[in-house]
């Protein structure tokens, strides 16, 4: 007789600081993530009884989000979806207050889209790292260019600099982060440790260098804020002298960054053992702190640096990829296709 047992599959578990769920009730917020590594979209959110809720999703490689006025998109492995909420105000569907449809989705191919956001025209920018380039949706094609660094000499699907982050400024694309200014294939992957630059669109100039792996800028309270992924600090960049000023250090490599009110939500992934992620400053950083790398979410307070709540993800999820605020949402949650729901939920527009 065969005495070993077969491993049990490794399920997803949560914990939070003590005070993260009154936080969350008391900010009026609830948390969209996604994590490419197991395709899943997450919501996170309080129960009727202030517990938490946790609500997922698959889709295929999903990453990007960013939040529209009644909904959200989300990038996956070669589509863009547009998620619009159809509950109406006060309206709830079995304690949810927050029901996101994949209304729209655009077949763009296998772009590696990273960060997401809607302009003042409400179109759709979105960084194309296979490209290299800012684009938009395009009704007829994969995409449309809109942008790209001057040392990227042509449009090839070459993920030359490895382009990953956008920041919006009233309503337009004003920065973006990239790993490199390689102009060859894949040419990033020899400048992780500090080739890592913030570019203004607008001027097309680089403003901060000498940055590891950077992610996420985002522009909040007149402050360009970014996530410095291979050192594991988050801080912002002093556009008078063009460096980079950290505000804290968070234990993981980070991606995703989301504000309110005077806090930031920061994402954090336990590192990949694989030559992407190996020999940075973030190993080194965590070893003298006598630290691990978490997955989850840090809750900073921006006016002290100081971690005050968090969000620990362990077993089956190990990576984020981005975070995004839902403010005046208590429990969201969203259709997806592999259940019959889809065919049911029905709305009518008035």
């Amino acid at each position: 007789m065969d005495t070993h047992e077969t491993p049990a599959a490794p399920v997803l578990e949560i914990s939070t600081s003590r005070q993260m769920l009154s936080w969350l009730a008391e900010q009026k917020l609830a948390i969209a993530l996604t994590t490419y590594q197991i395709g899943k979209l997450y919501f996170i959110g309080l129960k009727p009884d202030n517990t938490l809720s946790v609500f997922e999703r698959s889709f295929n490689r999903c990453m990007g989000l960013c939040s529209t006025s009644n909904g959200l998109y989300m990038s996956s492995l070669y589509q863009v979806w547009r998620f619009e909420n159809v509950l109406e105000p006060g309206q709830q569907q079995d304690g949810f207050d927050r029901l996101y449809v994949p209304q729209v989705g655009y077949t763009t191919g296998d772009l590696d889209i990273h960060d997401m956001a809607v302009d003042r025209d409400g179109r759709l920018v979105f960084v194309n790292t296979l490209f290299g380039c800012l684009a938009t949706l395009s009704e007829t094609h994969s995409f449309k260019p809109l942008w790209r660094p001057a040392f990227i000499s042509k449009l090839a699907a070459e993920d030359r600099c490895h382009l990953n982050g956008l920041a919006m400024q009233d309503g337009q694309p004003a920065y973006v982060t990239a790993v490199s200014q390689s102009d060859v294939a894949d040419g990033w992957r020899e400048h992780r440790a500090d080739g890592g630059i913030v570019i203004d669109v607008n001027r097309n100039e680089i403003v901060c260098t000498g940055l590891s792996m950077p992610h996420s800028p985002r522009w909040y309270n007149g402050r360009l804020w970014l996530l410095n992924s291979g050192t594991g600090d988050f801080g912002y960049v002093d556009l008078a002298t063009g460096r980079f000023e950290p505000l804290c250090f968070c234990p993981g490599y980070m991606r995703g960054l989301s504000f309110h009110g005077d806090f930031a939500l920061v994402g954090l992934s336990r590192p990949r053992h694989n030559k992407t992620f190996s020999g940075l400053a973030l190993d080194a950083n965590l070893k003298s702190r006598n630290a691990e790398a978490r997955c989850g979410v840090q809750v900073i307070d921006l006016r002290t640096g100081d971690v005050v709540h968090w969000l620990r993800m362990e077993g089956v999820v190990e990576e984020l990829y981005d975070v995004i605020a839902l403010p005046n949402v208590r429990r969201p949650m969203a259709l997806g296709f592999k259940t019959d729901e889809i065919r049911r939920v029905l709305s009518v527009e008035a």
